[in-house]
């Protein structure tokens, strides 16, 4: 389908092919091969299910849209074999997520990968989540209505299919648009060796223990109210695995927190925390009551600690170098038109303060750097802090 749009003539798959067995897998894989790109989606159940699991696979070439159906696949090694195609460009949109759940579920891991989320942030947009994208490039509005919802059902209603497979349908056009200009602006180096490092992030470990570790604000917290949350979080997880619900539909972690910090001990304080509902103290009152009894009765020197990394004390030359990069960065991303952050983070600003790599040839040294900022700001780092005379 060719639409016009904002002035230029943009063509887009319309046709809908749903996938649902292995033939019907096999028998796109010839399209795959055929495509130099292929762009792609994915649902998951999270907001629905305890362990969440990839539901639905979106791909789009220059003519069809797929809609491939992992719950009715046993082997998606054909598709995996596609995704790791070095000679075929996958286009993703915020590829971090479907980076870590199609590895998780299926240990796929991709080659040649082009995020154009993270091609809008190294162009100078402000805005790029895809609907913000699609609406300034296209004016196309996508409906989000059926982003919250359970994509494990089955069957899909076909106006969820058409949902997914809109997600998908703009991304080939919007990546040949955004390769030029990235090209245009010599930064399209740069995109791609992010998105070669963004191919291999990975989930961390599940329910790594102690659980408090991964709760917010839990650094705060008190030894014995942490052994009270670390207590509420377990109880947590084991009904959330026994009613396949997600944590959060089970107690929420402001909830958990509030009990921790004020410890009640009988039902009608546990009332006046005001976290949970009629239906929760009824099924949970008195388990909770005596999950927070056993805590405040444990010994003192058997309760849990926060374990504090104790930041390494930072020498007045090293914060002043910091101080003369941030403004040096500040004002080469105004030139770029770019967020500083994007430009070059925090973390590595700090790393080459430490180091203060005063000569070009020193900053090769610096492993936090990436390839295209020591080849593109390496020179300008070198000069800046020769220039400070702080050393």
């Amino acid at each position: 389908m060719r639409q016009q749009q904002n002035d230029m003539t943009i063509s887009v798959p319309d046709t809908i092919v749903y996938v649902n067995s292995a033939s019907g897998l096999n028998d796109i894989i010839a399209d795959f091969r055929r495509q130099p790109v292929v762009a792609f989606d994915l649902e998951a159940d999270s907001m629905f299910h305890f362990k969440e699991k990839v539901c639905l696979i979106q791909a789009a070439s220059d003519s069809l849209n797929y809609i491939i159906d992992p719950l009715t696949i046993p082997d998606l090694s054909p598709l995996a074999q596609i995704l790791s195609d070095p000679d075929i460009i996958k286009i993703f949109h915020g590829a971090d997520y479907d980076v870590r759940s199609l590895y998780r579920d299926y240990q796929i891991v991709i080659h040649n990968l082009f995020d154009t989320e993270l091609a809008s942030r190294f162009l100078g947009n402000a805005e790029t989540g895809l609907n913000t994208v699609l609406q300034n490039r296209f004016d196309i509005t996508l409906e989000k209505k059926y982003q919250k919802k359970d994509w494990s059902q089955r069957p899909l209603p076909e106006p969820m299919i058409e949902y997914a497979a809109k997600d998908v349908q703009y991304l080939i056009p919007l990546y040949e648009i955004q390769k030029e200009e990235l090209a245009e602006k010599g930064r399209l180096d740069w995109v791609v060796e992010e998105c070669r490092e963004l191919a291999q992030v990975r989930s961390g470990l599940l329910n790594e223990r102690p659980l408090f570790i991964k709760m917010k604000g839990s650094g705060h917290l008190d030894r014995r109210s942490l052994a009270v949350l670390e207590a509420l979080m377990e109880f947590r997880l084991n009904l959330a695995e026994q009613k396949d619900r997600p944590l959060f539909k089970v107690i929420g972690n402001a909830a958990l927190t509030k009990i921790a910090i004020t410890r009640p001990v009988t039902m009608q304080q546990l009332i006046e925390t005001g976290v949970l509902s009629d239906k929760q103290l009824n099924m949970y009152g008195n388990a909770i009551l005596k999950l927070i009894s056993n805590a405040l009765a444990m010994p003192a020197d058997t309760l849990p600690q926060y374990p504090y990394s104790r930041p390494m004390r930072v020498s007045n030359d090293v914060s002043a170098r910091f101080k003369v990069l941030k403004q040096w960065r500040a004002k080469k991303a105004s030139e770029l038109a770019m967020d500083p952050g994007v430009l070059i983070s925090n973390a590595v600003l700090k790393s080459i303060a430490e180091s203060n790599p005063q000569e070009y040839e020193n900053i090769e040294s610096i492993a936090t750097l990436k390839n295209w900022q020591k080849k593109e700001l390496g020179k300008d780092i070198a000069a800046v802090l020769q220039k400070s005379k702080i050393h």
